[in-house]
């Protein structure tokens, strides 16, 4: 490994073990934590590295706690994913980064104002389904798609929420890789780069497994605001 190489990888290596932290103790945001990272760095290793990492990641989060998985709530917001991916798609080629990160980010700061206020929507098929699309349209346009989906679950259990989101995430990622070595984005470079990668998200995921316990107790929902909310400032300053 060069000194170039290595003065590359250990930024990114570090960023990937907290995110994973994070994501193995929420069920989100390693996005979050090593995607301005990752694009300060090499922004060439965007998005194919960070969602090649991201399938095996929260595959394994979900497996921890699969008895926790609500099949129901994974089928239907799986179901608004796919239409949301392909909105997202369109309004990527319509629409300016810019223009499209401003009005996610402004969303979502909306529906956090409004949860603070004790705003509560209900787990339903028809909320899963919404929040699944939205989830798969933003993911599409801004490579941040977890503040619906997460914000829809933010008062059920932990293991719950831990369990059922890593299954969404897992399942969007495998999507996303599919489409990105189609269209030619994975490259043996992505492929060396994820590989070398896993030493850091293995060792984040061995340590979100004491941080779930803080989690746990009672801190669920502020936890998702608080990811959910620094998305949400991130896509704003970004793109401001």
């Amino acid at each position: 490994m060069t000194l170039t190489t290595f003065l590359a990888a250990a930024p990114i290596g570090i960023a990937i073990l907290i995110g994973a932290a994070v994501q193995g103790s929420t069920g989100f945001g390693v996005g979050l934590v090593a995607t301005p990272i990752i694009a300060l760095v090499d922004p060439t290793l965007l998005p194919s590295v960070l969602v090649l990492v991201s399938v095996p990641l929260p595959l394994l989060t979900g497996l921890r706690e699969f008895r926790s998985v609500r099949l129901g709530w994974l089928g239907w917001s799986l179901a608004g994913r796919v239409p949301g991916n392909v909105a997202g798609a369109f309004a990527a080629a319509w629409f300016s980064p810019r223009l499209l990160g401003l009005a996610v980010g402004f969303a979502v700061l909306a529906a956090v104002a409004a949860s603070l206020a004790r705003w509560a929507p209900r787990v339903t098929r028809i909320n899963l389904m919404v929040a699944g699309a939205l989830s798969g349209a933003a993911g599409t346009a801004t490579s941040i798609g977890s503040p619906p989906i997460a914000l829809l679950m933010q008062r059920q259990a932990g293991p719950e929420v831990r369990a059922t989101l890593s299954m969404f995430f897992f399942v969007g990622a495998t999507l996303s890789v599919a489409l990105l070595a189609v269209t030619g984005l994975v490259t043996p470079r992505h492929l060396l780069w994820a590989a070398g990668l896993a030493v850091p998200m293995l060792l984040g995921f061995w340590l979100s497994g004491p941080a779930r316990r803080f989690v746990d107790r009672g801190r669920v929902k502020a936890c998702i605001l608080a990811l959910v909310l620094a998305s949400a400032i991130a896509l704003v300053l970004t793109n401001w």
